[in-house]
């Protein structure tokens, strides 16, 4: 059966920071969580806090760089590559001072200095670098297409290209990060494109469409049907739970028990 993992950049942001998000995930019985930016805390403190609450952290995202600037990684920006070296190695030490062997990389901002063949030319030879080192690290990459309502101007914004990338590597240290939110915001034609998608992805995120609360809630998703479909594609991971709960983040999770997960 799919487990649930609570993604702590999302969810329980009423209990304060982020070792107070890892404590409150353990008050409401989960046993897994993701985050996305845990750099801004120690990694001996994240460290210390899923070893006080048992938690197991089953994904991270690489270093950004300057969030407030509008960076978002550097995969797939010409010019950037040894900063996005800097990211990787950064990553990958808060990755296993965590016990964690997920890592999504980004690809950072598109610049209107360079052509699309010259970012996916960088964004490939970055990735072909990263799974050199993550292989040495037992760590598993992945991408991920984030659509350009929520994420304008973010290079890696359609499934083809991440598809593409993924078979031409052509590594078990590369994977696709399949969040359902995304998919549906960007393609659509869900069942379909989870049964293409399925042999490549490594890691599943939900959220409802096109407000990204929790499964549960009206929006253009049927979430037991998408589960069902999940399922019959053979996908038995981590689910993350990658939302912004309409309510509290404990009341928001009815959506469990309904799609037939657990915790």
């Amino acid at each position: 059966m799919m487990k649930v993992a609570a993604n702590l950049t999302f969810m329980f942001t009423e209990a304060g920071g982020l070792l107070a998000r890892y404590k409150a995930a353990k008050k409401a019985g989960f046993l897994a969580v993701e985050c996305a930016f845990p750099y801004s805390v120690p990694v001996e403190d994240v460290a210390s806090v899923l070893r006080e609450t048992g938690l197991k952290q089953v994904l991270i995202t690489s270093y950004p760089g300057n969030l407030e600037e509008g960076e978002l990684g550097f995969a797939a920006v010409p010019g950037q590559e040894e900063r996005f070296k800097e990211s990787l190695e950064r990553s990958i030490a808060y990755a296993k001072g965590l016990s964690c062997h997920k890592l999504h990389i980004m690809s950072g901002m598109r610049s209107h200095n360079h052509d699309e063949a010259t970012h996916l030319a960088t964004l490939e030879s970055n990735l072909r670098y990263a799974v050199s080192r993550l292989v040495a690290e037992d760590i598993v990459g992945f991408i991920e297409p984030l659509n350009p309502v929520s994420n304008p101007g973010y290079f890696l914004n359609n499934f083809p290209t991440a598809a593409m990338l993924i078979k031409k590597i052509d590594s078990p240290n590369l994977r696709l990060q399949l969040d359902i939110f995304h998919l549906q915001m960007i393609a659509g034609n869900v069942a379909n494109n989870i049964r293409e998608l399925m042999p490549l992805t490594g890691h599943i995120q939900v959220g409802q469409a096109p407000h990204r609360h929790e499964p549960s809630c009206p929006g253009e998703l049927d979430y037991v049907y998408v589960f069902g479909k999940l399922k019959e594609a053979g996908y038995e991971g981590y689910v993350g739970a990658e939302y912004k709960p309409s309510t509290t983040s404990e009341d928001s999770l009815d959506w469990i028990d309904k799609c037939s997960l657990q915790l």
